[in-house]
């Protein structure tokens, strides 16, 4: 699996995710709210949490999001390897009293810079939900195309659900 190096951008350091991020995180990933539109369901623990975070993940690799001056993760960036060196997944969470700041945007922004002008990836894409309206207004404003939707794609805690198939290729990458 690809290293996962240490990032910076105007107002985060995003740095390997490990385990003992999962304290920080578990407030964002127990909110019913944060988690809606997530694949998992909210979290009950930071032994839960603690447990996916250690869980082999096959070609998936992440980023806490910290403030330059504390390292403490209020939020993180993944990323899925689909096709290896050329087009990876991404999907990003952010603790909700950040919410609102562009913050998700900064560190999203930062990852698939480095994965396209670092790592040299050709495509980068996204699966969201159709109604989660915060997470497709930061992919259309990175630049990202509504590729299509993809019906009854996925069984989740809160029922059958549509995806949308967000792309961005290298070539239309311009640093937003």
């Amino acid at each position: 699996m690809t290293p996962v190096p240490v990032l910076a951008t105007a107002r985060l350091r995003l740095r390997p995710r490990t385990v003992d991020d999962a304290k920080a995180l578990l407030p964002t990933l127990s909110d019913p709210d944060a988690m809606t539109y997530w694949s998992h369901a909210p979290f009950e623990s930071v032994d839960a949490v603690r447990a996916y975070f250690a869980e082999p993940s096959g070609t998936w690799r992440a980023w806490s999001m910290t403030l330059p001056d504390d390292d403490t993760a209020i939020g993180f960036v993944s990323v899925g390897e689909k096709r290896e060196g050329a087009v990876s997944e991404i999907g990003y969470m952010l603790a909700r009293s950040h919410w609102g700041t562009g913050l998700a945007r900064e560190a999203v922004a930062g990852v698939i810079r480095h994965l396209f002008v670092t790592e040299r990836q050709r495509r980068v894409f996204a699966d969201t939900d159709p109604d989660n309206i915060r997470s497709n207004a930061l992919l259309e404003s990175l630049g990202f195309t509504l590729e299509g939707r993809l019906r009854a794609e996925w069984e989740t805690h809160i029922g059958v659900r549509d995806t949308f198939l967000w792309g961005l290729l290298a070539t239309e990458w311009n640093d937003r």
